[in-house]
């Protein structure tokens, strides 16, 4: 009996349209987001802890400082009309009521030395300082005081204080000297200026002398911060010299120095700042604005007369370099690096005839992402330079390697590690280049869109593609 052997035949599988491919890497490309979305989310919770971390290093040290004064405080009497209700009957009384004047000197000269030290934990630091401001200042009362409504008369000139403002009292140190009219003044905690959110310290005054002349005051005040220190200034003219041998200030806030010199061996900076300038009169019932610490990357703004807070001149000790800005913004690049290797592996497929599964783009944009968590944890141990090397070569070569395998030749695979050399180059002087970023990441885009054009420029993208692969 013959055996008939039965042949099975089976059905060719259909192949995908160029543009299905296209829609289908699209695709891909868009869920990629998702991963890409949380290493952003990353690099924001690593900044946190940075700063977290920053904050319990300076721990009672001090803060960023805000420095203000000095002002002399007037006790004056004024009488207040208040109208009631008694019995039914309409009452209008007069009370006697204590209020205070606050007056600003006439000049006010200061020179401030930061000395800097760098405080670390783990592989975070921040830059701290102790200083001391010295100055000299002058006090006079205006000749229209009458328009205020005080007569001088109805000021306690033997219970006047002379007060200074510091944000964080806990940076000062036991040694300042006060000195007014010659003598030294014995200084006393508390009761600061409302530029500092009242916190600071002050003396006992007899201002006496202010009711037909002026009274000049001394000042040594020594205390401690981190990363900067602002002054509010209030005065006629304020002249402040703040120098340091930290190479890397940063000057913000209302006003910025008149001069300025900044080497390796530090910096020193000049303010000229008039009351012209500030919008204030240098005699007030009503304390000023609190204050903010400026930073160095936020913007400040400030209106004339109180109308956009009170003004500042802020010098902040910056790092040289921001690794976890640098890396959020080269994070920002990973949809170019994504965009430019598929469109390769899809070059590949559409022209070279190398099938290439959702699966393997999928690996291959996996390790393109890792490339930025590799960024980031490299860069806060070695810094962001040599992390960028490191962390770009493990990538190159990764991919290398494994599209040797997808695209069945090593040649293929070498084209795949030049194009991710060169995007992770571009990236680096992107980087470098801040001010034409834009400009340069442009047209890269606009090159990279011309060349694929140029190459799919006879493809059929509705056909269905032979088996042994189609010719452009």
């Amino acid at each position: 009996m013959t055996e008939i052997a039965e042949e099975t035949y089976e059905e060719p599988r259909k192949e995908r349209s160029p543009g299905a491919k296209f829609l289908l890497v699209l695709l891909t490309g868009f869920l990629l987001t998702i991963p890409l979305f949380a290493t952003w989310l990353l690099v924001y919770d690593r900044q946190s802890q940075s700063e977290t971390a920053q904050q319990s290093i300076v721990t009672g040290w001090g803060g960023e400082q805000v420095f203000a004064g000095p002002k002399l405080v007037l006790p004056y009497t004024t009488r207040v009309q208040e109208t009631v209700e008694q019995d039914g009957k309409t009452v209008t009384r007069t009370n006697t009521v204590q209020r205070e004047l606050y007056l600003a000197p006439e000049t006010i000269k200061m020179d401030t030395t930061l000395n800097t030290q760098v405080k670390t934990r783990a592989i975070y630091e921040v830059v701290v300082y102790d200083t001391n401001v010295t100055g000299m200042a002058n006090f006079a009362l205006p000749d229209d005081l009458d328009r205020y409504g005080v007569a001088p008369e109805d000021i306690d000139f033997t219970r006047a204080e002379l007060r200074f403002g510091l944000s964080d009292a806990r940076g000062l140190a036991g040694d300042n000297v006060v000195t007014i009219n010659g003598e030294e003044s014995v200084l006393q905690p508390g009761k600061g200026l409302g530029e500092t959110g009242n916190s600071g310290f002050f003396a006992w005054v007899d201002a006496s002398a202010l009711a037909e002349g002026r009274i000049d005051t001394t000042f040594d005040v020594r205390f401690k911060g981190n990363q900067g220190v602002t002054i509010a200034p209030h005065a006629g003219q304020t002249e402040w010299t703040v120098k340091s041998a930290w190479p890397h200030p940063s000057f913000s806030g209302s006003f910025l120095p008149e001069s300025r010199t900044i080497s390796a061996d530090g910096f020193e900076a000049k303010y000229v700042i008039t009351n012209l300038a500030l919008g204030a009169a240098l005699l007030s019932t009503e304390q000023g604005g609190q204050v903010s610490p400026a930073r160095a990357d936020a913007a400040s703004f400030y209106i004339p007369g109180g109308g956009g807070g009170s003004a500042s001149a802020s010098v902040n000790l910056i790092q040289p370099v921001d690794l976890y800005g640098q890396v959020d913004r080269a994070t920002k690049y990973g949809f170019l690096i994504i965009g430019f290797t598929f469109v390769a592996f899809l070059l590949f497929d559409l022209i070279g005839g190398v099938r290439i599964s959702s699966v393997q783009y999928i690996l291959v944009g996996a390790a393109l992402i890792l490339f930025f968590v590799l960024l980031l944890a490299f860069a806060e141990i070695i810094g962001f330079a040599l992390a960028f090397v490191a962390a770009s070569a493990a990538t190159i070569g990764l991919i290398t390697a494994y599209s040797a395998s997808v695209l069945s030749s090593w040649r293929r695979a070498s084209l795949i590690g030049g194009l991710l050399a060169g995007l992770y180059g571009a990236i680096y002087i992107l980087l470098s280049l801040e001010a034409y970023s834009l400009l340069i990441g442009s047209l890269l885009i606009f090159a990279a869109l011309a060349g694929v054009m140029f190459v799919t420029r006879r493809l059929d993208w509705s056909s269905t593609l032979r088996k042994n692969g189609a010719t452009a």
